[in-house]
């Protein structure tokens, strides 16, 4: 291959990854005069159109504000105060915004926010190379490492101060420290999601998370007029084994109370969603920091995962900008530890929620009546009901109920 010389050779910060970590980076970057390129081994179509989480915290919501990209969010995205959780047909409401003092979540899908950042970023004259895919770093203990990739045919270097890696699970950026440097935990559930996005109005104006005798199900939305829902599959299940009826079936008993009913509509896609945990620590090697999913992942249950790496994006912001401005390195020498706290307290979170509301195949009777107790204590306890209202919709520093468990 040639090497071209068209493409940026030098940049402060070095982003593999267009998701909303790297993005998001990128513009607050932009914001501050520190200069940055985006590498994204995928096409923007991709980027733009692949399905993931549609629940924003009051963090996010304001952080995406802050950075200029807000705009349709706040016009088209769904506020809601308040969520429910159903067992095997009795249903609880958690007052989110009145247990929390105002605080909500907001529901607009993942996609959107891609969407809303690209569209940012390259009207303030941004670089995102999409189709540019990272092979390699170098010289992470030096000044100015080197992230090496192939764009258009071609091989090409990325010279830069620092390097985040924000490019997944599967991405380069965690491989680039000596081997064993990074410890890692993780957590597979013996059960997976089978999603769907149907053109039908929401039959709910809150999320719906219900457990039942038959497994979890969860109704969600994407808009006003396309509803998002799921219901517990085994992991060796395909979408084959799951035609339109059968979901309907099994979405209208695991979701069903007195007085209510599901409106259904035409399917417009399926997927299969393995549900795991996993954390990365530390989460920086020299110059190279991660963040999103390539630190950490959690179960959906929450909607943590475009959270957690905002909040990642957030810590590394604030660590760049005050090594550029002030000079100060404290920030980034500390970005791991600032991250982690938050880290395994959503982990947390994720968890119980996730093993509150699930069938457990194969656990005994004692353990479904600890399941059944969990909800009794949210639908008796005013204080129970806080913590998981303070964790649902995002842990600042300034709530109170921050670091403590629900379990």
């Amino acid at each position: 291959m040639k090497t071209s010389t068209s493409q940026p050779r030098r940049t402060q910060v070095g982003i593999i990854g267009a998701g909303p970590a790297g993005l998001l980076l990128s513009q607050l970057l932009h914001q501050q005069g520190i200069s940055s390129v985006v590498l994204e081994n995928r096409s923007r179509q991709r980027v733009e159109t692949r399905q993931r989480a549609g629940l924003l915290e009051q963090n996010t919501v304001d952080l995406l504000r802050e950075a200029g990209a807000a705009a349709r969010l706040d016009r088209q995205g769904l506020v809601h105060d308040g969520v429910l959780l159903s067992y095997n047909g009795q249903r609880h409401r958690v007052a989110l915004a009145e247990l929390t003092g105002g605080a909500h979540v907001t529901i607009y899908a993942q996609p959107e926010v891609i969407k809303d950042l690209i569209a940012r970023r390259l009207d303030t004259g941004g670089t995102i190379l999409f189709e540019a895919d990272a092979t390699r770093i170098e010289g992470l203990e030096t000044d100015s490492p080197t992230i090496h990739y192939t764009y258009q045919g071609e091989a090409l270097a990325l010279e830069c101060d620092f390097v985040a890696g924000c490019d997944g699970f599967h991405g380069i950026a965690r491989q680039a420290a000596p081997a064993g440097f990074f410890k890692t935990y993780d957590k597979v559930y013996p059960y997976c999601w089978l999603g769907i996005l149907a053109r039908v109005a929401p039959s709910t104006d809150e999320l719906i998370y219900a457990f039942h005798e038959r497994g979890f199900a969860l109704h969600s939305m994407r808009s006003s007029e396309i509803s998002r829902l799921y219901v517990q599959c085994d992991p060796a299940d395909t979408v084959d084994d799951w035609p339109d009826a059968r979901i309907w079936a099994e979405l209208h008993q695991r979701l069903g109370t007195a007085g209510w009913t599901l409106q259904e509509g035409p399917i417009l896609e399926k997927t299969i969603t393995p549900m795991r945990s996993f954390v990365t620590e530390p989460m920086q090697y020299e110059r190279l920091f991660l963040a999103g999913d390539a630190a950490h992942i959690v179960p959906p249950t929450g909607g943590k995962g475009l959270n957690m790496a905002v909040a990642d994006t957030k810590n590394l912001f604030d660590a760049l900008r005050a090594h550029y401005q002030d000079g100060d390195d404290a920030l980034l020498r500390g970005y791991s530890a600032a991250c982690m706290r938050r880290v395994w307290r959503v982990q947390e979170f994720s968890n119980y929620m996730t093993e509150m509301l699930h069938l457990l195949p194969g656990k005994p009777a004692f353990d479904q009546y600890l399941q059944q107790s969990r909800f009794d204590l949210l639908t008796t306890c005013e204080a129970a009901s806080r913590v998981l209202a303070e964790n649902y919709v995002g842990m600042a520093s300034h709530r109170a109920s921050e670091g403590v468990a629900l379990a």
